[in-house]
């Protein structure tokens, strides 16, 4: 009976100091990182320079919904180039299946990055605002696709063709949420570790960036330097 008693405390006493252990470092992974930076933000910027790609196709909530209220997924893989100057350009080409087999269009987005301060998620992690002031092209890469933009796109656009390049830069282009006279822009975060570029997880209820508050606030599936 001792013996059992003894075994009951010690088992006990182990799931306290586990529980107070996990307690202890929930706390402090959840202490912003704003102070505490192993490296200046001129050498995070240097080292985010170069070229960086999706590892695979990749998944994203949209703002669009299934029938029963559900968010639709968004397929796509990322290429993105870091330039001298706080300069960008972003390919994203989204597929209609999970294995990027069926592509339905290619964006090019070109711009510059500003640099907002610490982000709280981990010991580094930048605020960065992405703000497509240079270009913004759609390529339509399915003829379903095209179609659909010659249906909802088609005043001050040449007829959409698959393949085709056309700038949207400044212009209202509905499908995207575009405002004519008003650059695309999104809120932002940059992480750099174990040699991947991480930026934001999008928000699971499909909302942008497309304020502060919406800013992300975890990490997203990374990029790898080509």
């Amino acid at each position: 009976m001792a013996h059992r008693r003894h075994t009951a405390r010690s088992l006990l006493q182990l799931l306290v100091l586990t529980v107070a252990l996990a307690a202890a470092g929930t706390a402090a992974t959840a202490q912003p990182s704003q102070g505490n930076t192993a490296v200046t933000l001129d050498q995070i910027k240097q080292a985010l320079v170069g070229h960086w790609a999706s590892i695979a196709p990749e998944i994203r909530p949209s703002a669009l919904k299934n029938a029963d209220g559900t968010l639709k997924p968004f397929y796509l893989t990322r290429d993105f180039k870091a330039l001298p100057g706080d300069r960008f350009e972003l390919t994203i080409v989204s597929s209609a299946d999970p294995l990027g087999r069926v592509p339905l269009s290619r964006i090019l987005i070109k711009g510059h990055m500003h640099w907002r301060g610490d982000h709280p998620i981990a010991n580094g992690a930048q605020k960065v605002d992405f703000v497509a002031d240079e270009a913004y092209e759609v390529t339509p890469l399915l003829q379903g696709f095209a179609d659909v933009l010659n249906q909802v796109a088609a005043q001050d656009y040449a007829r959409w063709e698959v393949g085709k390049t056309q700038s949207v830069f400044g212009k209202t282009f509905a499908p995207f949420g575009l405002a004519a006279g008003r650059n695309f822009m999104e809120y932002d975060l940059v992480y750099l570790a174990h040699g991947m570029l991480f930026w934001g997880a999008r928000n699971i209820d499909g909302r942008g960036f497309d304020t502060e508050e919406n800013r992300p606030t975890n990490l997203q599936i990374p990029m790898a330097r080509q």
